[in-house]
């Protein structure tokens, strides 16, 4: 099988190996397997890879290096009408040679790639749109866009578009879907977790104004006003970092909340084994594999209601649904502390349903959208 990759995620060479996005390649190595060519059409950088970014595995690679692109001003949009033209002959190449086509939305060479997949209605295509699929949420004109296209079964044939969660009144090639990052040899015993000593809390994720990073650091600086013994492990970089660093220091937070950067994802897979709570209030998710991962290692998520985050914490059932309030949220963390049979209750719940979704399960389920 000859399988085509359109994606807008940032690939980097060394030593005649393709990395990329660790997330983004091991999943798309688990694809991998079961195809005998692989052809990737993706932007390029000359940079180094660094330990976040891992190499694809097959022995038959294409590459289709193509301009990264954006119109989010006046001058990127000029550019992009020249830049356009050549991505667009590249994907339609790409596609007519791939007796599969592999969309990877939402993202501005998914765009593309929705308007062009219409010219091969004969050919088998899944998409994975890893970004939030509820039709309530308020997104951008070209997120809005790739979704219209996907779901419109007259412009889009023999495709599965692979979304997160469940929602209704969709079209029939609308399929929910999961990621996973752990497998089921990964899965051991943990210890129970109590309130004698010191209370653990955990942020991972960008440090961007969509994931609220501060947010995290004022519930715990108010519990601990309150004279809870308290702990925050932040792990992950971004533009808020500056802004996380003066606010910790303004307020003598250095022994309370520890930066930790981006790290290795086994040190993250600790920091999970050894917190009770995540406390992660972002506005916009796809399918948020940090909130999974936490309930994998019964630490239990304080959350946002956005995308199918509902779904996977079963409505308050396997963690704590909150709005962007930090009193609402110290409250809610107060009730779990003040009854351990329920946070006790809710941790089992949440490992028990995330270890269903393990790697070797969503292969499977990866195999069986390719021979179908």
């Amino acid at each position: 099988m000859k399988f085509a990759i359109i994606t807008h995620v940032l690939h980097k060479k060394r030593h005649q190996q393709l990395f990329a996005y660790e997330p983004y390649v091991r999943e798309m190595n688990l694809w991998l397997k079961y195809v005998d060519e692989v052809r990737i059409v993706a932007p390029y950088s000359y940079e180094a890879p660094s330990f976040i970014d891992v190499a694809h595995i097959h022995s038959r690679f294409i590459q289709d290096r193509i301009p990264q692109f954006d119109i989010t001003t006046f001058l990127n949009t000029l550019k992009s009408l020249f830049i356009i033209p050549i991505i667009s002959i590249k994907i339609f190449k790409a596609m007519r040679w791939a007796d599969h086509i592999h969309l990877r939305c939402p993202g501005n060479v998914g765009l593309l790639g929705c308007f062009i997949q219409i010219l091969f209605p004969n050919k088998p295509k899944t998409v994975k749109y890893a970004g939030n699929w509820d039709p309530k949420s308020k997104q951008p004109l070209s997120y809005r866009l790739q979704k219209r296209i996907l779901s419109n079964v007259f412009l889009t044939k023999k495709c599965k578009v692979l979304v997160y969660g469940k929602w209704e009144n969709q079209s029939k090639n609308i399929v929910p879907f999961f990621t996973a990052t752990y497998s089921e040899n990964d899965i051991e015993k943990i210890s129970k977790k109590d309130f004698s000593a010191k209370i653990q809390f955990i942020f991972v994720g960008a440090f961007s104004i969509g994931k609220q990073p501060i947010i995290s650091v004022k519930v715990v600086q108010e519990l601990k006003n309150k004279g809870y013994n308290v702990q925050l492990d932040m792990y992950g970089e971004g533009v808020e970092c500056d802004t996380i660093e003066a606010y910790i220091s303004e307020n003598n937070l250095g022994e309370t909340v520890l930066l930790h950067g981006n790290v290795p994802k086994k040190e993250v897979k600790k920091a999970f084994q050894k917190a009770h709570f995540l406390v992660f209030i972002s506005k916009s998710e796809g399918w948020p594999k940090v909130v999974a991962e936490a309930m994998f290692w019964s630490c239990l998520p304080i959350t946002t209601a956005v995308s199918c985050v509902p779904f996977m914490v079963d409505n308050g059932n396997r963690g704590a649904l909150v709005k962007a309030n930090v009193n609402e949220i110290v409250t809610k963390i107060e009730k779990y502390l003040n009854d351990e049979n329920i946070y006790q209750k809710q941790v089992d719940n949440a490992k028990k349903w995330s270890q269903q979704f393990t790697l070797e399960k969503f292969e499977l389920e990866i195999k069986k959208l390719l021979k179908n």
